[in-house]
Formats: structure tokens, C-alpha cells, sequence
């Protein structure tokens, strides 16, 4: 047995107590579950759907209960199961069995199929060992314990081996030797970040999400039952012409494929590839692949993309997504704004409040890090209080990446509205000029709208109060006078200035240590290992000097 330790299996075993004690303490009756809005009609070539809609219901295996929202998983298993000639998934993480087993269906019956991930995901939990396992942080401890009670079918407390082979994800594929890569492929310690939740069916089905393949990320946490999974979207588009253009992103990353030469292609190895339109019946669609070199026009990005769609807008800005930190975007939100187009929007809690949000700006607020502003910042002259964060239920997050213009237009994928989506990461996005799908991105902004926290809370006010009379001067002049070397830097909260004292860091580092961080939070220094242009030898010199 893998999990046979005292400690380990009664933590486990707590866990387990936990959520069955929750689940019949739940204040979810029978009628509560039933949808109390109709489904919206679907487009025929492109379908919408979320997870946490109150428009359907469905029944979770794993948690084995029935919750309100759409059943991501099912789309996704569904879609592979139709497949007769060719599966191409690229996907940050994946760890649902029902999905790999799905894959591996199809690879037995002849369909190619190749997957590329995450290479900070790819390892299979099973493997760990014991003492492997008490070395986890914290965060990496609780995800451990999240697969130990997705693999413990039978409820004993203990995961046997045949539990792991049926169970974990990744397992399942290497077992049935599924053609599988990351993104070191490319002999590098990785890209910024292969952020990519796409899957290419047969050359002409396409499944664009926000959602990683996990199960918090599509259906809830063991811990918390009333949990309905991270807020996420699905696009299943039908499209031989559309379907090209994410094969051609594939192939790029695929290379040779396992055991071939490495001339796999991420991040900033790949060439331009400008914003590309195509009609999927009479729908206007565009798509664009980050990540875009400094060394082009941001104009082309696609957060080019996104600040072109936005200047668009003639009536109403809606969006809703997990972060939000690019100045460029919040300053053209500011102009619209000022033109009386009506702006609502929803940052996820964990950073809508942080020095970096662009949803301080728009409250007319800034805070600072360390007596410092944010560069460039620009809190607006005048701010809206139609901005704040959803009231989710307890272990979701907002991991929503849309926009909604003037209820036709929407702007969705994988990428997030960061510099670090747009110039470090693989990432995804779609611009859809199609009412019919804006209206189920419309109701899904709405439903969270509606139980939102608009405008900046007291504890922010006190805060920035607070730094105004410790800070004085040093908020004017964002210059640092003094650095202590001798102590440690905060790799998540080090100004540029900081940063740069470390050896080896110099100002363009120090800001690709800054968009890593503004894009998932750094929780080891083995985290700094996936920022370009830090190699073994520099973690060596900064084991000392950095903590997080």
C-alpha cells in the first residue's frame, strides 16, 4: 500500500470524515438542485457551456452527488469518443481517469492521439513515495490528498496499486503508452507557461476552455461538497478551417514528438503568428496564439487583440476573469468609460486586491509594494463601482478569462488579461462576433453579477491610508533608497529594484520574475526554475537570498 503511514492515512482519514460530514450537512435540498432557468438555445457550429450554470444538472462520479452546471467532463469525454482518425489535447494539467481513459479507448481503436502538458504537471501522483510525499508544500499537499480521495474508490483510507493504475491520469495514458510530451521538449526547463485547453477532434471538432482537466477545476473539492468547481467555460466549435489553424499551433509544440528531436517549439521559440479570421458559418471568428516577442508591435499581441475589441464597444464592457494586471488595457477600459460606455467587471478575490490589479485602477485606488508604486499605474479620475469579485461557494475560484461587448462580441480562451499570458505563455484566444453565443456568456456574467462585491472594501481603503502615512515621500518619488542585500527577497512581492540586487538578476529578468509571479504565485524556488534565463547554476547562487 502507497498510503500506509499512521500520520499520512489518518490525515486522509480526516479528510474523508470531513467531507461526508459536510455532505450530509448540506443545505442543498432536492429542489434546490433542480435548474430553475431554461438552457439557452445553442448555435449549431459553436456551443457554449459552464459549469456552473443553474441552467442544467448533472450527477458527479467522483464526488458521487448532483449539483447544478453543465458537466465539462462529459463534453470533453463525449467529443473524444467520437474521434475515428486523430485526437490532438494540449492542456495545462490532467487529471481526471475518465478523460485519460477515454484517450486511451481511441488510441487501442487505431485513432492517433497525442497529448502535450504542463511540464510542472507532468508527474504522476501515484509514484510519489512516503517521504516524497511529507516534503510537499503545503498547497502541493493539499492537491496530493485531492487525488488520494479521487483514487480511493473503495473508502478504506488506503490506495492500492490497482487503485492508482485505474485512477491516476497520467498513469493511464504512459500505461497504455499514449504519445505524450511537456514542454521541455524543446531542451529547455520549460516555457513561461503552457497555459493551452484545447482539443482537436478529427481535424474538424474543436474544444477551446478555461478549464484545466482537474477535478476542482470542472467539478469541486472532496473538502468542500458545495463546491461546484472553479467558474470555467467550454466552446465546442465545428470547423474543418478553424480546426487547421489549432493544428498548425500544435504541431509546432509537437516537434518529432516523444524520443524525437528537439526541435519542439514553446513560448518565444515559436514564430509570429498574427491575429488570423475565418467564418464558422456566418460567424466572424478570430483567433491568435500567445506568446508575442517584445520585439513586435504590442499592437499585434493578443493582448493587441483584446484592446482593439474593447475599443469597439459602443454600449457595455462586461468581463470576468481570474486576473487582471495590464495597464495598457485598464487605461483603454478608462477611455471608454469616459465615453459613457457602461464598464462592469469581476476579479477573482485572490488578486483582484493586490498591488498589481487594474481593478484598483478602475476603482480609483492604488495600493503599493513596499512604499511603491505599481509602474505606470494610473488609478482612474473617474472610477466606477461596477467593478468587485463574485460571491463563490467555499474552494471555487473565478477562472473565468471573458469579455462581453455590447452583448454580440466575446472575447474568451485560456489567456488571461496579464503581460505574462501575452508575451511568456501558450495560451489561446477567440474573439466570436455571434449574439447567440454572447447571450451564455452574458447569463454566466450576470448570475455572478448579481451576488457580487462591488466596489473597494474598507480593509483596501485602510490599507492604502495606512501606507500614505508610513510611506510619506517614497510613494512620490517610486525611487528605493536603501536595500538591505544581507536579507532575504520576496520573490512575490520584491519591487523591480529589489529584484535586481539578487546576482544575475538584471531589469529584464527581474520583470520576467515579476509576470511569472503575476500569473501563478511562486511557491519554491524549484517555481523559479520556469522563468527563462534562470538555470541551475543561478538557483544555486540565489538558494540563500530569495525566499516566497
Amino acid at each position: 500500500m502507497l498510503f500506509s503511514s499512521t500520520k499520512l492515512r489518518f490525515g486522509y482519514i480526516l479528510l474523508l470524515v470531513f467531507s461526508l460530514t459536510a455532505c450530509l450537512n448540506r443545505q442543498d435540498s432536492p429542489q434546490q438542485l433542480v435548474p430553475d432557468i431554461s438552457p439557452l438555445p445553442q448555435d449549431s457550429l459553436i456551443e457554449a457551456y459552464f459549469n456552473q450554470s443553474n441552467a442544467s444538472s448533472y450527477s458527479e462520479s467522483a464526488r458521487q452527488q448532483t449539483r447544478l452546471g453543465d458537466n465539462l467532463e462529459k463534453v470533453i469525454v463525449d467529443t473524444i469518443a467520437n474521434a475515428t482518425t486523430s485526437i490532438d489535447l494540449a492542456v495545462q494539467e490532467l487529471r481526471l481517469p475518465g478523460i485519460a481513459q477515454a484517450l486511451v479507448e481511441r488510441y487501442q481503436a487505431g485513432v492517433k492521439v497525442r497529448v502535450i502538458i504542463e511540464n510542472t504537471y507532468n508527474h504522476s501522483w501515484g509514484s510519489l513515495t512516503e517521504s516524497e510525499v511529507v516534503k510537499l508544500s503545503q498547497r502541493e499537499r493539499d492537491r496530493y490528498d485531492e487525488f488520494v480521495h479521487l483514487v480511493d474508490t473503495n473508502l478504506d483510507g488506503d490506495i492500492s496499486q490497482d487503485e492508482i493504475n485505474l485512477r491516476d491520469a497520467l498513469l493511464i495514458l504512459s500505461n497504455a503508452g499514449v504519445p505524450l510530451i511537456d514542454d521541455t521538449a524543446d531542451g529547455s526547463r520549460g516555457s513561461g507557461l503552457m497555459h493551452h485547453k484545447f482539443l482537436v477532434v478529427d481535424g474538424k471538432t474543436i474544444i477551446v476552455t478555461s478549464a484545466n482537466f482537474t477535478i476542482s477545476g470542472i467539478h469541486g473539492d472532496f473538502s468542500e461538497p458545495v463546491s461546484r468547481g472553479n467558474a470555467n467555460n467550454l466552446l465546442k466549435i465545428k470547423s474543418w478551417e478553424f480546426a487547421q489553424l489549432f493544428t498548425e499551433e500544435f504541431n509546432l509544440m509537437w516537434g518529432d514528438g516523444p524520443k524525437g528531436q528537439q526541435d519542439s517549439k514553446f513560448g518565444l521559440k515559436k514564430p509570429f503568428r498574427p491575429a488570423r479570421q475565418i467564418f464558422i458559418g456566418e460567424t466572424k471568428v478570430t483567433v491568435q496564439f500567445s506568446p508575442t516577442s517584445k520585439t513586435q508591435s504590442w499592437q499585434q499581441s493578443v493582448n493587441g487583440l483584446i484592446n482593439k475589441t474593447l475599443e469597439t464597444a459602443q454600449k457595455s464592457i462586461h468581463f470576468s476573469l481570474f486576473v487582471f494586471s495590464s495597464q495598457s488595457l485598464v487605461n483603454t477600459l478608462e477611455n471608454q468609460s469616459l465615453k459613457g460606455v457602461v464598464i462592469q467587471g469581476l476579479i477573482d478575490p485572490s488578486f483582484a486586491y493586490r498591488y498589481y490589479s487594474e481593478g484598483l485602477d478602475m476603482m480609483g485606488i492604488a495600493v503599493a509594494n513596499k512604499c511603491k508604486y505599481e509602474p505606470d499605474n494610473r488609478p482612474w479620475q473617474k472610477p466606477i463601482s461596477t467593478v468587485g469579485v463574485p460571491n463563490l461557494p467555499p474552494g471555487d475560484r473565478l477562472h473565468h478569462k471573458f469579455g462581453i461587448i455590447d452583448n454580440s462580441i466575446v472575447i474568451t480562451g485560456s489567456h488571461n488579461w496579464t503581460a505574462a499570458a501575452n508575451n511568456n505563455n501558450d495560451e489561446t484566444l477567440l474573439v466570436i462576433a455571434n449574439s447567440q453565443v454572447a447571450a451564455h456568456f452574458s447569463r454566466e456574467f450576470q448570475r455572478l453579477y448579481q451576488k457580487a462585491t462591488l466596489g473597494i472594501p474598507s480593509s483596501v481603503i485602510k490599507k492604502a491610508e495606512k501606507q500614505h502615512k508610513e510611506c510619506g515621500e517614497q510613494l512620490i518619488e517610486t525611487k528605493i533608497s536603501a536595500i538591505d542585500t544581507n536579507s532575504k527577497i520576496n520573490l512575490n512581492t520584491a519591487t523591480t529594484e529589489e529584484l535586481e540586487t539578487l546576482p544575475g538578476v538584471g531589469p529584464k529578468l527581474a520583470q520576467r520574475i515579476i509576470e511569472a509571479r503575476q500569473n501563478k504565485p511562486l511557491t519554491s524556488l524549484a517555481d523559479l526554475d520556469r522563468v527563462s534565463g534562470i538555470g541551475q547554476k543561478m538557483l544555486e547562487k540565489l538558494s540563500d537570498r530569495v525566499t516566497w
